[in-house]
């Protein structure tokens, strides 16, 4: 009765809160909004593959956001319940019912202040990045006090202090930062063109148990990055460098042996004009995965880590990939490969160097290939690398070159065309090449694989519609060949239906040529939207954004419940 009382309370707070808001913001005392999200799966035993439901079969991760404003003014909290326990393989350390972000604010036309919980990004986040995404189970707010200052409208200056969120606690690590932004356009007096550019700071004072330690206990890490515009061109750059400090092994531990610095290099350039679209990024990184504290906390066995969850993960490095919309395609996904990993004598890595480049193209209506509604087509590029150079496992050592790629981890090239054919009818079609070096990326087979997708959507209406999708893939390694299909009905602005299936039917293991079925729905009404589905989870990386979590294979039911208010 207890768990279900903590597990209800932020939903009847919500309510409370909504009902309250009008009356607030009538007398002038400001006004009150947040969100409440719920997220809850039933887990059942599945004979047909083997498995068995966890002790607690019911779990549930929920938030309660609700802020306060009054002028210049904001506050807020976000209280969590993890209950009885938090949906399989999240961070650990989200357990229970607790407050798990405060913060109040004050701003001005040149000043703002925060003290409590914050997040922030400096440049494109290699340096540091606190931010939350709940189906990744990440939360790294900072917790401390920040100062924002805008002399002008061209010029932005941060200076921050925390320490990192970790669960419902906070990481031992001190993290000092400071973040300058300027844009020196009307200086210049650019008419046609854009020109901004940046200077970070971050600091990590750590104290360790170590005697007479070969690195400082404060790591000072930096950046410059700059963003040019010039009609239809741009490009724009970073690169961070983070000094000598003390590498993880493969035990994840440090020593005075293997201490080495880090660096980043991000360039980004492209063109967008009239129906055509380039777009080109390139990014090497060295032994740079930023931790708020050293050494990661043990969460279970030797092989189970906090780096597992992505937490006390100071900075953010997104697979720089093309995030699919097929089920096929997301079965071998890239996670970029920041940090140092000695694996054994024969598998050592540094980092990753490599790069995407997509490609838009619109053919016109009427013209021979763009037909009476014209023709969408995109290509888009992948390929990452370990970086080159000599590696010794013995004591433990690495000298790397700036050019040139080593060991191949992942390559993912494809082809799209998007093609209306009337009014009601929309097609499109893909095929996807991929290579993924599992050997190196996660341990297993080495895969070349082959997927083509082709979909349909017919629409009845403005707001109705159906769309069915097959795909299929060519695997010469690990699971081997794959089909899938999905149909989707959109019944009105409220209401959708969905049904899905993808085969392993070319598992070498009879016993393990498996369905994995889903169906479900999801219900709409104003800020509120109400999702269930029953099915089978395939285990592996979900990934948001280029940046993924594993999940176990399970089963059972789903229910997903979103508001504001």
């Amino acid at each position: 009765m207890k768990k279900l009382f903590l597990l209800l309370l932020p939903f009847a707070a919500g309510a409370i809160y909504a009902q309250e808001n009008d009356t607030i913001q009538k007398k002038n005392y400001g006004k009150i909004y947040g969100s409440l999200e719920s997220n809850s799966q039933w887990y059942l035993n599945d004979k047909g593959r083997g498995l068995n439901h966890p002790e607690d079969p019911f779990r549930s991760n929920n938030y309660l956001l609700v802020n306060y404003q009054l002028g210049g003014f904001t506050a807020g909290v976000q209280v969590e319940a993890y209950e009885p326990n938090a949906l399989l393989n999240y961070n650990p350390g989200f357990k229970g019912t607790d407050l798990g972000i405060y913060f109040a604010s004050y701003k001005t036309e040149k000043f703002e202040f925060t003290a409590g919980y914050f997040y922030e990004q400096f440049g494109s986040g290699m340096l540091l990045r606190a931010w939350e995404d709940r189906a990744l189970g990440i939360n790294t707010a900072l917790r401390g006090g920040r100062i924002i200052y805008r002399p002008s409208d061209n010029v932005r200056l941060t200076a921050l202090y925390g320490r990192q969120r970790s669960g419902f606690d906070v990481a031992n690590g001190d993290i000092y930062g400071f973040d300058s932004d300027f844009n020196v356009s009307q200086l210049l007096n650019f008419q046609e063109s854009d020109l901004s550019f940046g200077l970070s700071y971050v600091g990590r004072y750590e104290n360790v148990d170590l005697p007479d330690p070969n690195f400082h206990s404060l790591t000072s890490m930096s950046a410059f990055r700059f963003n040019f515009i010039h009609d239809a061109f741009y490009v724009s750059g970073e690169y961070d460098y983070k000094i000598d400090d003390a590498v993880l092994d493969a035990q994840n531990n440090i020593s005075n042996d293997f201490v080495k610095p880090g660096n980043t290099v991000l360039l980004n350039f492209g063109y967008s004009k009239s129906g055509l679209g380039i777009d080109a990024t390139f990014r090497r990184i060295e032994n740079f995965k930023v931790l708020s504290e050293r050494i990661p906390t043990a969460t279970g066995d030797l092989q189970t880590t906090s780096l597992n969850f992505n937490d006390k993960v100071l900075n953010f490095t997104p697979a720089l990939t093309k995030q699919h919309h097929s089920n096929l395609a997301n079965i071998y996904v890239f996670q970029a490969q920041s940090k140092v990993d000695f694996i054994d004598p024969t598998k050592m890595k540094a980092g990753e160097t490599g790069g995407q480049i997509d490609i838009f193209y619109d053919f016109d209506k009427g013209s021979s290939l763009g037909g009476k509604y014209g023709t969408k087509v995109a290509l888009n590029l992948s390929s990452w690398y370990n970086l080159p150079g000599s590696y010794r496992a013995v004591p433990a050592d690495y000298s790397t070159s700036f050019f040139g790629v080593g060991e191949k981890y992942f390559s993912d090239y494809n082809f799209e065309v998007k093609k209306r054919l009337s009014d009601t009818w929309l097609t499109g079609f893909e095929y996807i090449n991929q290579y993924y070096n599992k050997d190196w990326l996660e341990g297993g087979d080495k895969v070349r694989a082959n997927i083509a997708v082709a979909e349909a959507t017919y629409n009845f209406a403005d707001n109705k519609s159906i769309r069915l999708e097959g795909e299929h893939m060519w695997a010469d390694a690990d699971k081997k060949n794959w089909a899938g299909g999905t149909l989707e009905l959109n019944l009105n602005d409220k209401y959708s239906l969905y049904v899905w299936d993808i085969y392993n039917y070319g598992n070498d293991d009879p016993k393990k040529q498996t369905h994995y079925y889903n169906m479900g729905g999801a219900y709409r009404i104003g800020a509120t939207r109400i999702a269930a589905n029953y099915g089978r989870q395939r285990g592996g990386l979900v990934c948001v954004g280029g940046v993924c979590r594993f999940v176990p294979e399970s089963t059972g039911f789903t229910l997903n419940i979103t508001t504001a208010f």
